[in-house]
């Protein structure tokens, strides 16, 4: 039986599913805008300098945690998007199935899904806490880890953007975006073992999961499915039966409702 497609957030703008391949860059913008997790992140963030304000770190402190919360962002995503949103551990769970198709599979079922797209604030938040305050207080006290966590709630929404762009369906003239674009396209719909940052190929590069052309490997047969087949579901059933199914055709051969 045939997957459902993800259902849709039902609010306002949201009423109407969007697929990233049919939408224009502007209208990108306009969307992005208005998603209530982007306008949670940046409402956290704002708050969390708020707290800095209130209990400042010295300049030189909240510079080191501002760099800190970067530099961890890509190792972070990295670690997570390769051993955890593509493991195959989390299915096997009840209480993490859900998950687990909500935050990837559902994405990689549908990769211009825009809905999709967007992590899960209830996931999302508590990552990036637990990443950015508390080598944030380590270097700078209360304001240090507001900070950080400020840093890391806007580095979330600068790479959830970036990953919306690498969905459009164009072709950048920006060499690096077009760089990251091809990448992460051949992530979605070649290998999905390789690839595994959205700006930052910095990891993927040390661990030797990086490759720039698609003729550098095989194409993957899960690249859609992450190895969750019909064989798997009958051992472990839990996301099927959340999916109304197994499905194994790619996106384009799909009748896509809207």
């Amino acid at each position: 039986m045939p997957a459902m497609p993800a259902t849709p957030v039902k609010q306002g703008f949201w009423k109407k599913s969007h697929h990233l391949d049919r939408m224009t860059l502007k209208g990108l913008v306009v969307a992005y805008l208005q998603y209530p997790a982007i306008i949670l992140y940046l409402g956290l963030a704002a708050a969390a300098g708020g707290v800095w304000m209130w209990r400042p770190a010295s300049a030189g402190q909240t510079l080191a945690a501002i760099a800190a919360a970067v530099i961890l962002f890509p190792l972070v995503w990295y670690i997570l998007h390769r051993w955890v949103l593509h493991s195959q551990w989390m299915w096997k769970h009840s209480l993490l199935a859900s998950t687990w198709k909500r935050i990837h599979y559902d994405h990689h079922q549908d990769p211009n899904h825009l809905e999709v797209l967007f992590g899960s604030p209830a996931n999302v938040v508590p990552t990036v806490a637990v990443a950015t305050i508390p080598i944030g207080w380590a270097i700078g006290g209360v304001g240090g880890a507001a900070i950080a966590f400020a840093t890391g709630m806007v580095t979330t929404c600068v790479n959830e953007f970036f990953h919306c762009i690498q969905h459009l369906s164009y072709r950048p003239k920006n060499r690096w975006l077009a760089a990251i674009k091809q990448r992460h396209m051949a992530h979605h719909f070649h290998d999905e073992t390789g690839n595994f940052g959205i700006t930052n190929f910095w990891w993927d590069t040390l661990f030797a999961t990086r490759y720039d052309k698609v003729s550098d490997r095989a194409k993957s047969a899960t690249v859609f499915n992450l190895g969750y087949t019909p064989e798997v579901a009958d051992r472990y059933p839990h996301v099927a039966r959340l999916s109304g199914g197994v499905e194994m055709r790619p996106p384009s051969q799909r009748h896509r409702r809207d």
